[in-house]
């Protein structure tokens, strides 16, 4: 007969404890060797990224990096307006572009998380402008015919960009054009993204759903998606359920206006060096993301946002959904948006790699042929912008510029390496 002893309370109080204080704390930036990172070695990417500025081929530049759940490092480099002489800074609020699909996607797996759909539904059944689509197929004299897609298009299919919608320049561009919807900039529309999104229903997709990754309008539809089954303007769900229980209080799709001086000026390469872009520009310019309509909510590329409330969000991600003392979503549904969901669907860019929901994902190290991590996820951004979740090396990293386009810059090659060449334990 054995006898049971029971967990003495104070025992079970100081785990409890220790569980929620590791779920609750905020990033805090600590000495790199704490966290298994050399100091001296993250200097080569200092020195580097300094060098960049110095030598005019990045206006600034703005880089953390947090691994054990602490900032290991977070540097800023050069300026926020050159002319201006406004120095960049941890505060500086960044146009994040296609990082704003990461945080969409999220959106859409919290609905499923709560019964209002699931990622194998058809768009159809809460769009009905999506329920039967069309695709353009090119024909041997550069024409194109269009004809019926094979199937309705899914959830799943527009979070692995799979459905064949592109950015609207693609075989049937000419009827984009016509429609007024081309590219991926958005805020300078006083139409409400419900209308733009409804059009869109009704032109030729690239490619049939399911055939090919076709990088494009998927997140837009997402986001409109999430305003139809929530029943919330999108600004408002994502900051109810995402932005506001992280504590990423500088992330908005329109600047307030008490902000805007930490807005950070866009950039273009020119013969004479970097020149500010147009103003308002549209998508290679400063667009309208202070002084423009605020009525188009683009689920796609329409966010602003500072290093520090985007390192929170990822570090939820790699938190397996929660974050501050609030869970966002579940561990599995956190592990099926990062596994390749592409299938036959090849990722068309770089070797190695496939996509999930919402985010690139590491296949295989060696075909890729860069430092990192097998199972490691992330995206970038028009502007230049670029991130990724390491989960073997309990790493994110945040790198923002503002940069368009970027011409024949290696940054993003060099941030990688000289991080990973940092880790010492």
């Amino acid at each position: 007969m054995t006898t049971k002893h029971p967990i003495p309370f104070k025992v079970l109080f100081i785990a409890l404890f220790l569980q929620v204080f590791t779920y609750a704390q905020e990033l805090a930036k600590v000495p790199a060797e704490q966290v298994g990172m050399s100091s001296e070695r993250l200097a080569y990417l200092t020195s580097t990224f300094q060098e960049y500025v110095d030598q005019n081929r990045l206006p600034g530049a703005s880089i953390l990096v947090a691994r054990k759940g602490k900032i290991a490092y977070f540097e800023t480099f050069g300026k926020n307006d050159i002319v201006n002489n406004v120095p960049m800074t941890e505060g500086s609020i960044f146009r994040i572009a296609s990082q704003t699909k990461a945080i969409v996607s999220v959106g859409v797996m919290i609905l499923q998380e709560r019964g209002k759909l699931l990622i194998t539904d058809q768009v159809g059944k809460f769009m009905p402008a999506f329920q039967k689509t069309k695709v353009a197929v090119r024909k041997d004299d550069g024409g194109y015919d269009i004809v019926d897609a094979e199937r309705p298009i899914t959830i799943r299919d527009l979070l692995t960009h799979t459905s064949g919608v592109s950015y609207g320049s693609g075989i049937s561009a000419n009827l984009w054009e016509k429609a007024g919807i081309q590219g991926w900039y958005f805020a300078d529309r006083e139409e409400p993204i419900q209308a733009t999104i409804n059009r869109m229903g009704d032109l030729p997709f690239e490619a049939q759903p399911g055939e090919k990754f076709e990088y494009g309008y998927n997140t837009d539809i997402l986001g409109a998606l999430i305003e139809v089954v929530s029943g919330e303007p999108l600004d408002v769900f994502l900051k109810k359920n995402i932005l506001e229980p992280l504590g990423m209080t500088d992330t908005h799709f329109y600047l307030p206006e008490a902000k805007r001086a930490r807005l950070a000026v866009v950039y273009s390469p020119t013969e004479n060096g970097l020149e500010p872009a147009p103003t308002p520009g549209g998508m290679v310019g400063q667009g309208a993301y202070v002084d423009g309509p605020r009525t188009s909510f683009s689920g796609g590329a329409g966010l602003l946002s500072t290093s520090m409330d985007y390192a929170k969000f990822l570090q939820m991600m790699l938190n397996k959904g929660v974050f501050n003392g609030n869970r966002i979503l579940s561990r599995k549904s956190v592990e099926l948006m990062t596994v390749n969901h592409l299938g036959k669907a090849q990722f068309p860019w770089v070797g190695g790699t496939g996509f999930g929901l919402g985010f690139s994902v590491v296949e295989d190290l060696g075909d890729l042929g860069t430092l990192g991590s097998v199972g490691e996820y992330g995206w970038g951004g028009a502007y230049h912008s670029s991130y990724w979740v390491d989960h073997q090396e309990e790493m994110v990293v945040v790198y923002f510029t503002q940069l368009i386009p970027s011409g024949d810059i290696d940054d993003h090659g060099k941030l990688r390496a000289l991080i990973y060449q940092a880790i010492v334990d």
